[in-house]
């Protein structure tokens, strides 16, 4: 097995020592934007020696304006597919996916028109603007997708200077704060379960919703962090990645592991605390209290977070967004590897549900 290099420094390589020379020596003429995004661990730097055993090799995308592309993709291609080396570091270039049961190895560096192979990972064309209906109906982890990953050249700059990944690069504010909202929401709707769990006997449902509870408190952190948060494999990794993290992991580590119910109570409330006091720290709303207290009149603490959405909701602006239902983007209520995989079904999702109440989508 060759030496591990992990896969943007492979593609850097690729890009420099072998796609970059041959571009300029067949299509000179041509501008394009050279990158490796879109997905695959490698993307977000979270590829090690075990990704590459399937779908991982030297890649890149070749991104060209709308007339080049029609004239020159093909060509690009063909001529790559003549030309590059047999490997690069001791990794074949051509080499198959698992995408493609039965199909031939062959290079994989990919000449695409940059608003179709955009349009085609996220619904949408960012180079134009960015609505409303496209923040909410994109999961995060295909944004990440494009706003990580790197760009080895960009000779049109509408990849890079601020044009694509520079208008994605974070929510508008008042879509943060309705994102903010809606995760608090969630926590909100389920932290006295756990209680209400082992007061009836039920510990593995206790450490079932301990467990929902830690993941949306991962997923608001990375939130109030500005990153987005991925899908379920890397969102620990990203995660621990953040500044800070010590002490809130701990506890949402300490509160799913704990054997009994106030053990697990008291680490939920330090992870409660530690995510409030954050909520502070951004000056996004007056600040709240930041201690737990009594459900009611029952035994266990919480950290009452519809204080929080309401806060936040407060604070919104834009009166289309105000008016939103409490249920945020589409990955924060829906989770279905399958649905998440289609973007025109998660658009009419979206596109439903911001239609003020006694309007159909259709109308």
């Amino acid at each position: 097995m060759p030496q591990f290099v992990p896969g943007l420094q492979l593609a850097r390589e690729f890009y420099a020592e072998a796609v970059y020379p041959l571009l300029e020596e067949h299509f000179p003429q041509v501008q394009y934007a050279a990158a490796l995004l879109g997905p695959g661990s490698e993307v977000a730097g979270l590829d090690t020696e075990r990704s590459t055993d399937h779908n991982w090799g030297p890649r890149l995308q070749v991104f060209l304006g709308t007339d080049d592309s029609a004239r020159h993709a093909a060509a690009i291609t063909a001529m790559l597919a003549s030309r590059l080396p047999a490997s690069l570091r001791g990794y074949p270039v051509a080499f198959p996916l698992t995408t493609e049961p039965g199909g031939t190895p062959r290079h994989r560096v990919e000449a695409a028109e940059l608003g179709e192979w955009l349009t085609g990972r996220l619904g949408f064309d960012p180079l134009h603007a960015v609505t409303l209906l496209d923040w909410l109906a994109t999961p995060a982890q295909r944004l990440a997708e494009v706003t990580t990953g790197a760009v080895f050249h960009d000779g049109p700059g509408d990849l890079t200077r601020a044009r694509a990944r520079a208008r994605l690069a974070w929510y508008p504010r008042d879509v943060w704060l309705c994102l903010l909202a809606c995760q608090w929401q969630r926590i909100g709707q389920e932290e006295a379960f756990p209680g209400r769990c082992a007061e009836a006997g039920d510990d593995l449902g206790a450490v079932v919703v301990t467990a929902r509870l830690a993941r949306d408190l991962m997923r608001l952190w990375l939130l109030m962090h500005r990153r987005y948060p991925p899908y379920s494999k890397w969102l620990g990794t990203a995660f621990a990645r953040l500044p800070q993290t010590a002490g809130l992991s701990a506890a949402l580590t300490a509160a799913i592991s704990a054997t009994d119910w106030p053990t697990r109570e008291q680490h939920l409330c330090h992870a409660y605390e530690t995510v409030a006091a954050k909520h502070n720290q951004l000056g996004l709303t007056p600040p709240l209290d930041t201690r737990t207290r009594r459900f009611y009149d029952r035994p266990y603490q919480v950290i009452d977070a519809a204080r929080f959405t309401a806060a936040l909701r407060k604070e919104i602006t834009d009166p289309q967004i105000r008016h939103l239902p409490p249920i945020g983007a589409i990955d924060q209520f829906t989770d279905s590897t399958d649905a998440i995989g289609s973007l025109p079904f998660l658009r009419a999702i979206i596109k439903a549900a911001m239609q003020p109440p006694g309007h159909s989508a259709a109308e």
